[in-house]
């Protein structure tokens, strides 16, 4: 199997000064590419002076992880893609285990490794973690994250296992399977992407996995922070676009509703916590995303036509949310085993 590893920079020299070096000594049997996505920093004459065999694409603008990642695999010629984010640490022998991961699996065409915090190694760090699930009203969690909680990694998650997404942090995924399904959705431009690309893939009957034989360590936020308005509102529209698309549900204006109220409440807890502006952004989201429904609904079509055999493996069918806020689980394992159960 021919692997590349492509990392997608945008204004991150000092993330390439941090980390690339391991990348390229940890990543022997592979090409690593560096996809500049119209940076405005140095980063390109820093990685032209002291990496210069490290192959280089410069896109001439910031076309988004998902714009940029769509643009640069066009320019890559191999059987698999590991698409690593700036801000990770890497271990020897990574990248060996995610392919044996990937070898030994038949149907799966996706995975990813344990992902732990780089500031604070014992714990899961936010994006992947031991790999993702979705609950029925659209909302992203990990095994390891729950919301805003990580969990301290006692190993209780180094069983592989088939998720049903998986992070965008350090994402494996064969090359054809990515073409085949037309990418990314470069209108989501960051955020929740590789949710939208492994539900896509799952459509086809496909599988996702994680690994613990493979551990990198992710700093988080490198682009954008948690903190930041605009990665709430990033997140609340692309996942309103994610589910419209995906969701299989005969009722959908019901579920609509109930996750429009939900968005409220979330909306209203930002308030009373003193985050107006994550407030505003929650409506704005609502504003673009009723604005795009027309086109989103038309995909929603054409991907039922498409569709082979949906595996829904790995959905949870309660509300995280009430789960979370209401009955105060924080752990994985407290969730309700059953309501993962498979369903087509």
């Amino acid at each position: 199997m021919r692997t590349a590893v492509v990392i997608l920079n945008w204004n991150g020299r000092s993330w390439l000064e941090q980390f690339l070096g391991g990348v390229v000594a940890h990543s022997a049997n592979a090409e690593v590419v560096v996809a500049d996505n119209g940076s405005t920093d140095d980063s390109v004459a820093w990685l032209r002076e002291y990496f210069p065999d490290v192959r280089r694409i410069q896109l001439d603008r910031n076309n988004g992880f998902a714009g940029g990642y769509n643009a640069a695999l066009q320019q890559v010629v191999a059987d698999r893609y590991v698409l690593l984010n700036s801000d990770v640490a890497v271990q020897p022998g990574w990248l060996d285990a995610l392919n044996a991961y990937m070898d030994k699996e038949v149907g799966m065409v996706a995975c990813q490794p344990k992902v732990l915090a780089y500031r604070a190694p014992g714990h899961f760090e936010h994006a992947g973690a031991a790999g993702g699930f979705i609950d029925r009203n659209g909302y992203p969690f990990c095994r390891g994250r729950i919301f805003e909680i990580t969990e301290e990694d006692r190993g209780q998650y180094d069983e592989d296992r088939d998720v049903f997404w998986a992070t965008g942090a350090c994402l494996m995924v064969d090359a054809a399977a990515f073409h085949r399904v037309g990418g990314f959705d470069a209108a989501l431009f960051a955020h929740m992407e590789e949710i939208d690309l492994c539900w896509r893939l799952r459509r086809q009957g496909h599988r996702i996995g994680y690994t613990s034989a493979a551990v990198v360590h992710h700093v988080g936020g490198g682009a954008l922070g948690y903190g930041s308005p605009q990665k709430t509102y990033l997140n609340f529209r692309n996942s309103l676009i994610v589910l419209t698309k995906n969701l299989h549900t005969g009722a959908f204006w019901y579920w609509l509703l109930r996750r429009l109220v939900l968005d409220g409440f979330a909306a209203m807890k930002f308030l009373l916590e003193g985050h107006a502006a994550h407030t505003w952004q929650v409506a704005r989201a609502h504003w673009h995303y009723f604005a795009r429904l027309p086109k989103v609904l038309a995909q929603r079509k054409a991907l039922l036509a498409e569709e082979r055999s949906p595996d829904l493996t790995g959905m949870y069918h309660r509300s995280i949310a009430y789960d979370r806020f209401i009955l105060r689980w924080t752990r994985f394992d407290q969730l309700d085993a059953s309501a993962f159960e498979r369903t087509k």
